[in-house]
């Protein structure tokens, strides 16, 4: 069997009010990667500039951006410069009042090889995505690239096993998610790793469940509105088909977290471990159902 082999690196940094500074270390970072032979280099949830949604305020809006537009055209640049496969995660504005968290993902050449809408919005004390964000309309469509098809998440979609379903069952070849997700501050120290530990089991339960390589990005840093803070807990990494650890970086250091990935070992540990060959699709029916009724 011949091998499939991806360089990835993922960019887990601080983000600060400036943009432009958020961009020039994005360059910076991505001009370094592509130094250590990264192939596919994958940035945080947002990265442009701090985590918006810690607060609801009109003026965030700002931000939005259309695709193509201004930041795409500056990604696509690295890309091609590079010649490295690059995911990003954008504040999209579509048209007035309708904006995504939208992530695209740039060829080798610099095209936009596809896009991703997330789909699953939350709304949690310092996550108010849902004032900002109308829910994503593009499906879980893996984006094929020159290095396979990416099935590009984002954030809060990685604690649903459906959508990483979806993406495998639709021939993606590796799971990805940007993501900007912290601790607040004022929870104990046990409870901070028990959810720490639920992140990255969920996600790891993802590449096993799936027998696909699992990669997670995740910023670094405390941010902080006029009422809450969230510490951003990093911790970015990278696992295998089973769901190992091939790399992952400490909680707050900004850093670029580099593993090699084989694509053709999901052959191999399909072979051994065949869930899909045992799914019973005949008798999932009710998994479209809000709640099942216990008396039908």
């Amino acid at each position: 069997m011949s091998t499939a082999l991806i360089n990835i690196a993922l960019i887990q940094t601080s983000c600060s009010d400036d943009i432009n500074n958020n961009l020039a270390t994005i360059e910076k970072n991505i001009g370094q990667a592509a130094g250590n032979k990264a192939e596919l280099i994958v940035l945080q949830e947002l990265h442009n500039s701090r985590y918006f949604c810690i607060e609801e305020n009109p003026s965030h809006f700002d931000l939005a951006e259309p695709i193509p537009g201004p930041t795409t055209d500056f990604i696509s640049r690295l890309a091609a410069k590079y010649s490295v496969i690059i995911v990003s995660t954008l504040f999209e504005k579509r048209t007035a009042g309708v904006y995504h968290n939208t992530a695209v993902v740039f060829e080798k050449d610099g095209s936009i090889a596809g896009k991703y809408r997330k789909m699953h919005i939350p709304d949690d004390p310092g996550f108010y995505e849902k004032y900002y964000f109308t829910p994503g309309d593009l499906g879980f469509i893996p984006i094929q690239t020159s290095v396979g098809k990416l099935g590009v998440l984002i954030c809060w979609d990685q604690w649903f096993p459906e959508a990483a379903r979806l993406m495998a069952l639709a021939g993606a070849e590796v799971l990805i998610y940007p993501t900007a997700i912290g601790w607040d501050p004022d929870d104990g120290k046990d409870e901070q790793q028990r959810q720490l530990d639920a992140w990255q089991t969920i996600q790891r339960a993802h590449a096993i469940a799936n027998n696909l390589p699992v990669v997670a990005c995740n910023r670094t840093g405390i941010e902080s509105s006029k009422e809450i803070t969230t510490q951003f807990w990093g911790n970015s990494f990278i696992c295998g088909q089973q769901g190992e650890i091939l790399a992952r970086a400490s909680s707050d250091e900004n850093t670029i977290v580099h593993a090699t990935i084989d694509l053709n070992r999901t052959e191999s540990v399909r072979r051994i471990w065949p869930y899909f060959r045992d799914r019973r699709i005949d008798a999932y029916e009710d998994i479209k159902q809000r709640l099942i009724d216990e008396e039908k």
